[in-house]
């Protein structure tokens, strides 16, 4: 690659395959679906990159090189250690469970709650239930292997007036084309297309054809509102009124209708085809009813000034991962020779073929007899060293990308136990993968913050029941800690602020739940302590009663005896109470 080709961007690691730079032409062979007339060229670096990662995420990296010429590549041995990365990083991220929890609701609780406790408690409530509806854990994990293999992921939400709830889809971020202007926000696209090509279909005689859906915003047209034309007052923003809203357009194009120049973000209207919803509306310029679009974009990592993608936890080490393929398959052929080595014969008789009258070939094989003359010797290519080498190599590798992309020997299991001294030794050993993760959840945090608020908007404008005007409260996506914890230590911690009274006790829940004990929900396990303790107090104050009621019959009973027995009974009782020192009562 000469320097007047030399690109530095978001894909730069990219560069050193020659396949990738014939993304988008005519004729290419590993991407011809990026040479269609509607792809922006703008995006076919990425769109490239996402097939690269899927190829190594499915062992097949070696085939897309070969389509770029390299016919050796067919050879590569792929064993998984792309796929191995990917879920492992991805298991660390996801911890044991993820949980939907709204700010403040953790003191509704408590005896003395703080103003508004109580409402974020509701809202916490209902969106845990529109959490399992919507088999929210299942579309996280969904999205977020695609955001650690690929670098980006895409979440769409839409209210369903049938479910009478959002739902929630996750989009493959090949289908995903944000429209950034240069003076609006660039976190938040005011335009967002989802696209993807349509085959052929023969049998029902359909033509290939291109599908978009794009979510816009703009201003509310002239009389789509009744009273102030061209403004309405949304839901959560009571006593404000806005002249913004989204539009939803899906449509479809026939590709032999398009025409150089028609790229995605220019097909002609005129030839499109509009879809129509669940009630027999075209989705054409379709009013949303809602001021934002309701578009998800997860990064895997905090992109830099100036750019909007992620990066793949596999971008780094791909050469490393194309030098362990090309060990493995080294590894691979010198086995071979090593387990059936290659053997010299001299002054061998050979059998000979009665048909032909040609010496026969000899087979290394058990049971195999081969007759030599006086002079005769035989010599074997001993090829274990090398394979030995070999070896040696891959484990050199494997501990160069565990090491590159910081998931660490630790986090990938390959450290050997007895290398690790202490378990302060392993916390120091686990420390990049710490900051690894905590880079990567900090990237999302945001994006499920808006998640959330999204949900509640959509919410309230369906009108669904028990959801009012008013405010959207700040919702999080909380995560389980990523590597074990000493729940031992951490309950010695709890008892002892807890019992000193620096630490409230739906804090001191939180952190045992942080700590993976099986605590369900932290308001109701508080709820249930309490309970418990309001009735051994009760069971107490009993007890002391009875206690009482026994000794008043007592002494009314020694009264009754004489005044002497009273006095002596009183005694008796005095000594008894008394308490030996270091009783530890």
């Amino acid at each position: 690659m000469g320097l007047r080709q030399l690109v530095i961007d978001a894909w730069s690691w990219l560069n050193y395959k020659p396949v990738v730079a014939e993304a988008g032409r005519p004729g290419s062979r590993a991407f011809p679906e990026l040479a269609k007339t509607w792809m922006p060229s703008h995006e076919l670096r990425r769109l490239a990159a996402y097939k690269v990662l899927a190829s190594y995420d499915n062992n097949q990296a070696g085939q897309l090189a070969a389509f770029g010429g390299d016919e050796s590549a067919l050879e590569r041995r792929e064993l998984g250690d792309a796929a191995n990365l990917v879920d492992t990083a991805l298991g660390y991220l996801l911890g044991s469970e993820q949980k939907v929890s709204v700010e403040g609701a953790e003191h509704a609780d408590e005896q003395t709650p703080t103003p508004g406790a109580a409402e974020a408690a509701a809202v916490q409530k209902r969106l845990r239930a529109w959490a399992d509806k919507e088999l929210l854990t299942f579309r996280v994990q969904q999205a977020e292997r695609a955001a650690v293999l690929l670098g980006d992921s895409v979440m769409v939400l839409a209210w369903n007036p049938d479910k009478q709830r959002p739902t929630l889809r996750v989009y493959d971020p090949g289908f995903f084309f944000p429209q950034w202007d240069d003076d609006a926000d660039d976190d938040f696209p005011t335009r967002v297309h989802l696209a993807w090509e349509l085959p052929a279909d023969d049998d029902a005689g359909l033509k290939a054809r291109v599908r978009r859906v794009t979510y816009e915003l703009g201003p509310i047209s002239e009389g789509d509102e009744e009273g102030l034309a061209g403004a309405r007052t949304y839901p959560w923003e009571p006593g404000r009124a806005s002249n913004v809203t989204c539009y939803l357009t899906d449509a479809e194009w026939l590709l032999e209708d398009l025409k150089n120049g028609e790229t995605l973000d220019r097909l002609p209207m005129s030839k499109a085809s509009f879809r129509l919803g669940a009630d027999g509306t075209e989705l054409n310029r379709l009013d949303l009813l809602i001021d934002f679009v309701p578009v998800v974009h997860i990064a895997n990592t905090i992109p830099d000034g100036g750019e909007h993608w992620g990066r793949s936890v596999l971008a780094r080490v791909l050469q490393a991962l194309d030098e362990l393929a090309a060990t493995d398959s080294d590894g691979s052929a010198a086995s071979a020779t090593t387990g059936t080595p290659i053997i010299g014969l001299a002054g061998a008789r050979l059998p000979v073929d009665r048909a032909t009258g040609r010496p026969q070939e000899l087979e290394v094989k058990a049971g195999a007899v081969w007759q030599l003359g006086e002079t005769g010797r035989m010599d074997a290519l001993d090829t274990s060293p090398q394979l030995a080498e070999l070896r040696a190599r891959v484990d050199h590798l494997l501990e160069r990308i565990a090491s590159n992309s910081r998931v660490t020997a630790a986090g990938l299991g390959t450290l050997d136990a007895t290398e690790v001294p202490s378990g302060y030794a392993l916390k120091l050993a686990l420390g990049p993968l710490d900051a690894l993760i905590g880079m990567m959840r900090l990237a999302r945090e945001h994006k499920y913050r808006l998640l959330f608020k999204m949900v509640q908007r959509l919410y309230q404008a369906g009108r669904a029941e028990g959801w009012t005007a008013g405010e959207t409260l700040t919702a999080r996506l909380a995560w389980a800690p990523h590597t074990p914890t000493d729940r031992g230590a951490v309950l010695e911690e709890v008892v002892k602020a807890y019992g000193a009274g620096v630490l409230s006790l739906e804090t001191a829940v939180t952190m045992l739940l942080e700590a993976g004990y099986p605590i369900k929900d932290a308001s109701q396990e508080v709820e249930r302590i309490r309970a418990k303790a309001q009735q051994e107090a009760e069971v107490r104050m009993a007890e002391a009663a009875a206690r009482r009621g026994r000794d008043e019959d007592e002494e009314d009973q020694a009264d009754d005896a004489g005044p002497g027995a009273g006095e002596e009974r009183k005694s008796v009782k005095r000594e008894s109470e008394r308490e030996p020192v270091g009783s530890g009562r």
